[in-house]
Order: structure tokens, then C-alpha cells, then sequence
């Protein structure tokens, strides 16, 4: 993971002040670190994030995330916050906020919850410190002072990827009395951040009740760690009062009985189904099934058909398919999956055929857009890939990929003004504004667009540049 994560992290180990309830933000932490100034920081995250290699990629887990935290986010304190949510490809049972409303969740936390209000009561708990301001509160009380212990600490949390016990050395050498005092801080942003989740996680219709569950399931299950607590833990310190003090305000809200979205028991299964050798996975579904130790027979049946076409098995994997139109309600993902299955079996027409049928009742289904596009493009067909792909941009205005495989669409119709126009807005919308304005740049010099593609892309490439700061377009 980038540096720049660990960092920010590392910031959650600053002193806050104490509260016997939410405090009064004030002006304080804005003369240190403004909103603007957050989102700013938010945007490099991001683009470090995106380049990392580390992060889940899949549209449909994305899209779910995504999807979860944003019902969350809408019933926050704070409307006019920004928030991205991405996931992480690591086993260890963590989430993370960061500036700029940028929010990790690991795979780890995602397969270790056992209903989807525990999932979200811990994505609710870090929007809690988005909405708090915790770090700008954090920054601003330490000033310059603090990131002289916070480089120590990165390196410390770093080097322990590699060597533990290098950065054992290196956090002694930070000073565990002054972390410790630092910790004691932290949990009191702990228990804002409860205190806001809670509020969130109930107007937001989850079941409060998960919050506590799964704070308990994981102090309890600590002993089962080998090398200590799970990675939620250590960056979110845990004790039996703060788990009291949720559970006695859970019992003052109204129960609400939640059943978990399919997406939720989909996206498991889809995780599950990535981890480990494709031999392992299918082993793994084939046990449950067998045992019969699920919420959500479909799931398991539709992860065990992704673990058979990791395996190369696609008739298997079809054969999945097949239990699932018979036996479960019709789902966006068993439609992508049924369609990628025909293009990799050689029938491309059939899939063309099942990716247009299943877009008319999932519109929005971003991993039916994108395979139906692929789809074109492998088959020859640009013209129809463009106008899909426009159609859709008109939904998600700010998703690369549809302008990756726009751009593809013009290299196919060998237009390259327009080709490097679209990865440019690729990259843009990707977060790296260096590689946005070299395609602009080269769109420019393509030599075979007309007079208004050409006006077009030159003032894009002037408000790229100024947002660059290059001093050459600040006229």
C-alpha cells in the first residue's frame, strides 16, 4: 500500500480534545487544515491508491461499496462531505478513513462480517471520523511537532511488512511513552466516531445491534490472532467500555429487523472465490454447500462458479450458472457472469446476445457495461460499442474505464485525435493529471481532427495545465 496510506493512518494517533459528548468543531482545526486543503490531500491519496496495484479493481465490488457507503454518507451529520470508498485486497480485518472523505475497507472485513449491518456499522463508525474532523482537529492541536513521531511511526508500520523486528526497534525508538499518551487521545476519537456510526448506521435502517456484535467477535477472537489483535484493532483501539457504552445506546433506539441485500452475500461469495488457488475455492464452496453452512444458497452456488472459471472448468462453471436461473431470483451478477462465460466459450454472439438482454433490465449494471463494450470491441463492431459507451457516460460521467475503452473504440476506427482525447480524460478522471495532459498534447498533434475537436481539446488541455499549475497556461 502507498506510503502516503500509512501516513494517514498514522495520523489517527494524534491527541484530540476530550469530551464528555461531540465536540464543538469550531474554527480551530480550518486555520490548520481547511476542508479544501483535505480534499486536496484526498485527491493524492487517491491517485497513489490508484497506482498501488493494492486495491480491488472488480466494478461490481467497487459498485456495492460504493453503493453501501453512500446510503451510509446521506444520513450523516455532514451532507456537503465528499466521500469515495475503495477496497483493499488484504486478508487482515481492517477499514480506514482518510482526508478528503477517502475511506479503505480491506477484503478481510468484507468476508468476516456476518451481515451486512456489520459491514456497514464499521464503514458508518469511519465516516464518523470524516464527519468529526478528526485529523484536521488532530493536526491542528499537534502543529509542526507531530510529524517528527509520525515519520518515526511510518517507518516503524512500514518496516513491518517486512521485518517485525526491525520496526519494533523503530517504534521504541519513537518514544512509547509519548504513544502512549497519544493512544489514550485516540480513544476518545474512538468514541465520537461510535457515537456518530450509531446515529448513521440507524437512520440508514441497519440493525444498531451488529455494532457491538462485532466489536465483541473481534475482542473476543483476539486470542485466536496470531502476533495480536486483527488490523482493526491496533488502528481502532478496542475495550469492554466502549463496548458498553454502544450497547447502552443501542438499546435506547427502535430494533430493526435487516436482512442482508443480495449484493452483500454476491460480493462475499465473489471475494471468496478469488482467495487462494482456484483448486482451494472450489474445495471451499463445494464443502459448504455440502454442509450446508450458509445464509445465502445462491451465493455459494455463484461462487462456486467463479472459483470454476478461475480453474479454466467453464463448463462446470456454466453448470453453476444453470442451478442459479433455475433456483435463484435473476441478479445483475449472475447476468455478467452468464455472458462472460459464452464469450470465453467461443460463443460470442450468445453472449452479445445475453449482455444486451440483461442491460435492458439492469441498466446501470456497470459490469454489464463494461462487458457488453469489451464484447463489441472484441468482435469488431466500434460503431456500436461508441454509442453504447456514450449512453452510459451520460450515467457515470467520472469513470475512466468508459473512457479506456472509448478510446480503444477509436483506435479501432483509427481516429487519433479522438483516441488520445479519450484516454486523456482516462487518466484525468484516474487522478493522474501528468499522463492527462501528455495525451492531450499528442491529441493535438495527431494531425486528423477538425477545427471544433481541435478547439476542444486545446482548452481542455489549458484547464488541465492550470490545474497542474504550470505557469504557461496561468495567463
Amino acid at each position: 500500500m502507498p506510503k502516503i496510506i500509512y501516513l494517514s493512518l498514522l495520523l489517527l494517533f494524534v491527541p484530540a480534545a476530550l469530551a464528555d459528548g461531540l465536540p464543538d468543531l469550531g474554527e480551530v482545526a480550518q486555520t490548520v487544515m481547511t476542508p479544501q486543503d483535505e480534499q486536496r490531500i484526498g485527491e493524492e491519496i487517491l491517485r497513489d491508491v490508484a497506482a498501488s496495484g493494492e486495491i480491488v479493481n472488480d466494478i461490481e465490488v467497487v459498485d456495492y461499496l460504493q453503493a453501501l457507503g453512500y446510503r451510509l454518507a446521506a444520513n450523516s451529520p455532514d451532507n456537503r462531505q465528499r466521500f469515495t470508498f475503495f477496497v483493499v485486497r488484504d486478508n487482515s480485518i481492517n477499514a480506514f478513513a482518510l482526508p478528503g472523505g477517502v475511506i479503505g475497507v480491506h477484503t478481510g472485513l468484507i468476508l468476516s462480517a456476518s451481515s451486512e449491518s456489520e459491514l456497514a456499522s464499521v464503514l458508518a463508525h469511519e465516516i464518523g471520523h470524516v464527519v468529526q474532523r478528526h485529523l484536521a482537529r488532530m493536526v491542528a492541536l499537534q502543529q509542526q511537532d507531530a510529524w517528527k513521531s509520525f515519520a518515526a511511526m511510518a517507518f516503524a508500520l512500514l518496516a513491518a511488512r517486512s521485518n517485525p523486528q526491525l520496526a519494533g526497534a523503530s517504534m521504541q525508538a519513537a518514544q512509547a511513552g509519548a504513544i502512549q499518551k497519544q493512544l489514550d487521545f485516540t480513544r476518545e476519537h474512538e468514541r465520537e466516531a461510535d457515537r456518530v456510526g450509531l446515529q448513521i448506521l440507524d437512520q440508514a435502517g441497519f440493525d444498531t445491534r451488529a455494532m457491538p456484535a462485532f466489536f465483541e467477535q473481534l475482542l473476543k477472537g483476539t486470542r485466536f490472532y496470531e502476533g495480536g489483535a486483527p488490523s482493526f484493532l491496533r488502528t481502532h483501539p478496542l475495550t469492554t467500555e466502549r463496548i458498553a457504552d454502544v450497547r447502552n445506546r443501542v438499546e435506547q433506539l427502535p430494533y430493526h429487523q435487516v436482512t442482508d441485500s443480495p449484493e452483500f452475500s454476491y460480493v462475499r461469495a465473489k471475494l471468496r472465490a478469488m482467495e487462494g488457488s482456484p483448486q482451494q475455492a472450489i474445495a471451499w464452496f463445494q464443502d459448504v454447500l455440502r454442509e450446508k453452512k450458509f445464509n445465502s444458497e445462491a451465493a455459494q452456488h455463484y461462487g462456486l462458479a467463479m472459483a470454476y472459471t478461475r480453474a479454466n472448468n467453464l463448463e462446470q462453471a456454466r453448470r453453476e450458472v444453470r442451478w442459479l436461473r433455475e433456483h435463484a431470483p435473476r441478479h445483475a451478477m449472475v447476468e455478467t457472469l452468464s455472458a462472460h462465460l459464452e464469450f470465453a466459450m467461443g460463443n460470442p454472439r450468445e453472449a452479445e446476445s445475453q449482455f444486451r438482454r440483461a442491460l435492458a433490465d439492469f441498466p446501470d449494471h456497470r459490469g454489464l457495461i463494461y462487458g457488453y463494450a469489451e464484447a463489441l470491441l472484441a468482435s469488431g463492431q466500434p460503431d456500436a460499442a461508441l454509442k453504447l459507451l456514450g449512453d452510459k457516460q451520460r450515467i457515470f460521467p467520472d469513470d475512466a474505464h468508459l473512457y479506456e475503452l472509448q478510446s480503444q473504440a477509436y483506435t479501432q476506427q483509427g481516429k487519433n485525435l479522438l483516441r488520445h482525447q479519450a484516454q486523456g480524460e482516462a487518466y484525468f478522471h484516474s487522478y493522474n493529471l501528468a499522463s492527462a495532459i501528455e495525451q492531450m498534447e499528442l491529441a493535438l498533434k495527431s494531425g486528423d481532427g477538425d477545427f471544433y475537436q481541435l478547439s476542444i481539446v486545446e482548452a481542455r488541455l489549458k484547464q488541465l495545465r492550470q490545474m497542474m499549475g504550470d505557469p504557461k497556461d496561468k495567463k
